[in-house]
């Protein structure tokens, strides 16, 4: 197998984007365990989660782009992707979770006649 080193230029600022992409998804797993309601718990691992992933993503390319001395974009779908369906995913869940909340007086009225 072949090895290829990856240069100092592309390999420094990919080891600061692992290193802020793991710290933003721990941050952002200790504000789903430390908040109280679902509202506030449903924030946090949406924004470490795509803020996260994409620092991972943008360290993969400047990697892989390198490392094949042409720009690569493969993961720019994988982003792109990431950016649209994580606070859209989050944004349901909320929607849902207030419409249950709407309902509920309503439900508990009619069950103590």
């Amino acid at each position: 197998m072949m090895e290829a080193q990856i240069p100092l230029w592309a390999g420094i600022p990919a080891s600061i984007l692992l290193v802020l992409g793991g710290l933003l998804a721990l941050t952002g797993s200790a504000g789903l365990l430390r908040f109280r309601t679902f509202y506030a718990r449903i924030h946090a691992p949406t924004l470490g989660n795509t803020m996260g992933c994409g620092c991972v993503l943008g360290a993969s390319i400047l990697v892989f782009s390198a490392l094949s001395a042409r720009p690569v974009f493969h993961e720019v779908v994988i982003t792109l992707l990431l950016i649209v369906s994580s606070p859209v995913t989050a944004m349901l869940l909320m929607r849902a979770a207030t419409y249950r909340n709407r309902l509920a007086p309503a439900d508990a009225e009619k069950d103590a006649r």
